[in-house]
């Protein structure tokens, strides 16, 4: 679903990533950790077409999205859902409003069509009936979970994520966690999820990846990463001050 080759990217004189290739498989969830500042969310902007690469290239369905025009580009990006970190909704608009908001842009759906819609989207995520409140009235959990309903909204076969679960209390990050497990199960989407919680990474994710100094340092299943004894992925895991990783990076 989506192969990422060699990918450079620099900012001046910062390498922000360095050759990183990461095949990330269709219908599973994939969640990519790694410190702050190591090209995570880079990468996940090269994944959107908001930023190119220096040299490389980012198949999507089999599309160098790095070499197509900007019309196929927004094509490809209507097959995607977005969950920003901060959730990034209209604080003018209600929560019906912003959930409704790719459909009113991209179909031709009516207002009852999409009252429909947005009722079942709000639904999906455990929060009937919200919709003529603002943003400004929801929680941060709330926010998160009106971002992913308007993800959802065009039935994307790609759910990206951006550190879903941050600024949340632990017992709403498990929630955010298994919200989206159960969305891609029911969807079979193809997820990718930057985090930097351990833990629900374990709980969520078919596939793992690190990204450290824009390198993968290790990929595969959960296990692969509870097992590894790299140096790398064993201060990460464990969150310990003593190892390769620069703490105050």
């Amino acid at each position: 679903m989506i192969d990422i080759r060699s990918l450079n990217k620099a900012f001046g004189d910062t390498v922000v990533l360095d050759g990183l290739s990461l095949n990330i498989p269709e219908n599973k969830i994939t969640v990519i950790i790694g410190p702050s500042g190591t090209g995570k969310s880079v990468m996940l902007k090269h994944i959107l077409g908001l930023v190119q690469p220096d040299s490389g290239e980012i198949y999507i369905n089999g599309r160098d999205i790095i070499s197509i025009k900007a019309g196929e580009l927004d094509m490809i990006r209507k097959g995607m859902g977005v969950c920003f970190q901060d959730a990034a909704l209209f604080d003018s608009m209600t929560v019906g409003e912003n959930v409704g908001f790719p459909l009113k842009v991209h179909t031709r759906f009516d207002k009852t069509r999409i009252a429909r819609e947005v009722s079942t989207l709000l639904k999906e995520v455990g929060l009937s009936g919200i919709e003529s409140r603002m943003p400004s009235q929801l929680s941060g959990g709330m926010k998160k979970r009106v971002g992913m309903a308007r993800a959802l909204a065009m039935n994307p076969g790609i759910l990206l994520f951006d550190e879903p679960t941050t600024g949340l209390d632990p017992i709403m990050s498990t929630a955010i966690n298994m919200l989206i497990r159960k969305v891609q199960k029911k969807t079979m989407a193809t997820c990718l999820v930057i985090s930097h919680d351990i833990q629900g990474a374990f709980d969520v994710a078919d596939y793992m990846a690190m990204i450290y100094k824009g390198k993968i340092v290790l990929k595969g299943s959960p296990d692969t990463f509870r097992e590894s004894k790299d140096p790398l992925v064993r201060q990460f895991i464990s969150g310990g001050l003593d190892g390769p990783i620069n703490s105050m990076s």
